[in-house]
């Protein structure tokens, strides 16, 4: 077969979109063969030519399109290109992307081979092969010394394009997609360190949260909706690997313990719009730590469900907050996007919360309010002294306090994926109702499964309509790429 050389890289012109990129996916599909018999034979100097393919699109004219268009824009005619890891992966989405922005413009679309190698331990199934031992840290050559197997390097990974870094918008090509490709294959080697499982399996709709008992009741959802046969579920992933079907929903044994940071369980259908959950323990370093990784997959929304300390001497154990703003408190992404950046609610999320809960709890809305949500990074906030606590909320309109969903809400308008916070009241410490616990338990056992439910009914509306989601809100003034 024929395989890349990288002296005599040629452009293909291509007629359409899907033409586009399934020559990607053939390209991709190449090297890693190429890779293989390098690697195989012991003839390492053919692993000079593993590397990823390119996609080039010449906007050639702007004109003014359809105002109402979330992406598949751009602000003048020239040249947009990418270079791409795991085209197969992310088919549907590049099909989307492409042929929306080649329908707006007239565009010549091209592909080639680029010059950046594809190391070893980013192929699934040569990421053990003795030439491939090390790691990230810079290193040109690989563990054998061998300098023509590349090893990852840093110098290759970073959010240069996500954050509107000058240089990356001041060039003779302009960024097409978010994310180089060495940075996309990091991010996907970590959503398996962390939850056990490939990336490939993650769903268009994440939900988070930091309890097992979550997780345990979306599995029984999960088990409920295979088990039924007549649902859009197709199977179940579980962080050991495990596949349940409609075959075996009724009879399997799973086993929920994990050894993994963030167990992951993908609800999966065959368009990739299921619903994943993950449980990403505590913390806003978490919570930037997956969504870092999450974002390359490109998903429709994430929604953080948890517990929360309730400001309001009104509320009770059991409230929902539904949260519409963010006070940050935490401190882990104001480098990348200044405090003095307001971080909006999404409204289409928002809506499709709110009706959730109403479906599961009744129409009836004293159990649930909108407010602000304080998020911090340290989890005995309330341990200062009365006189601090005065400062710290003076002026505040926050109505519950918690560690993550800042986090998430600032990663997802930095990634630009929408994004919502669903928390429930579980302490209420500046009135006397500190978390301890028997309440805690006693309070988990009874809101659990329909906490849950709000979510996974929110996710289920919005992927029924997904075009709902495709909201200009998070698009960028400046700094901003043609794809969603």
């Amino acid at each position: 077969m024929f395989f890349p050389i990288l002296e005599t890289m040629t452009f293909t012109e291509h007629d359409s979109a899907e033409a586009a990129v399934d020559a990607l996916i053939t390209m991709y599909d190449a090297v890693v063969e190429l890779a293989e018999e390098a690697l195989g034979s012991g003839n390492h100097e053919l692993y000079r030519n593993v590397v990823y393919p390119k996609l080039i699109v010449d906007v050639k004219q702007w004109r003014p399109i359809d105002r109402t268009e979330p992406y598949g824009y751009v602000d003048h005619a020239g040249r947009y290109a990418a270079v791409l890891s795991r085209p197969r992966m992310m088919r549907t989405y590049l099909m989307d992307m492409l042929t929306r922005l080649v329908t707006n413009y007239p565009c010549d679309i091209y592909t080639c081979y680029s010059d950046i190698q594809v190391p070893p331990v980013f192929i699934d199934g040569l990421e053990n092969t003795p030439q491939n031992i090390g790691g990230i840290g810079g290193e040109t050559g690989g563990g054998s010394g061998d300098s023509a197997i590349p090893q990852p390097s840093l110098d290759f990974v970073d959010d240069g394009i996500v954050d509107s870094a000058w240089d990356a918008f001041h060039s003779d090509e302009l960024p097409l997609f978010h994310f180089a490709p060495h940075r996309f294959d990091v991010a996907c080697k970590r959503i398996e360190h962390y939850t056990g499982i490939p990336a490939d399996g993650v769903q268009q709709f994440i939900l988070f949260t930091n309890y097992a008992m979550h997780t345990t009741e979306f599995v029984k959802y999960g088990l409920t909706e295979l088990g039924k046969g007549d649902t859009r579920y197709t199977h179940m992933l579980l962080p050991n690997g495990e596949k349940i079907t409609a075959n075996n929903a009724a009879t399997c044994e799973y086993n929920l313990d994990s050894s993994y940071q963030m167990p992951r369980y993908d609800l999966c259908t065959a368009d990739g719009d299921g619903i994943t959950i993950i449980n990403i323990g505590v913390g806003p370093s978490n919570a930037k730590t997956i969504t870092d990784c999450l974002a390359v997959l490109r998903p429709e929304c994430w929604v953080m469900i948890g517990h929360c300390a309730g400001l309001d001497g009104r509320m009770r154990i059991g409230d929902l907050i539904l949260g519409n703003a963010y006070q940050r408190r935490d401190h882990i992404l104001d480098d990348r996007i200044g405090v003095n950046i307001p971080i909006p609610a999404v409204p289409e999320v928002q809506r499709a919360l709110e009706a959730s809960v109403h479906a599961v709890y009744g129409e009836s809305q004293d159990l649930m309010r909108t407010g602000t949500v304080l998020s911090t990074d340290d989890r005995n906030w309330e341990w200062h002294t009365p006189h601090d606590l005065w400062r710290i909320l003076r002026g505040s309109t926050a109505v519950a306090v918690d560690m993550e969903s800042a986090a998430l809400a600032t990663n997802g308008y930095r990634y630009r994926i929408p994004y919502g916070t669903l928390l429930a009241v579980s302490d209420l410490p500046l009135h006397n109702v500190p978390k301890l616990p028997a309440a805690a338990q006693a309070f988990y056992s009874n809101s659990k499964e329909a906490h849950l439910m709000c979510a996974v009914r929110a996710m289920e509306t919005l992927a029924a309509n997904p075009e709902k989601l495709h909201t200009r809100k998070l698009r960028r003034t400046i700094g901003e790429v043609p794809f969603r």
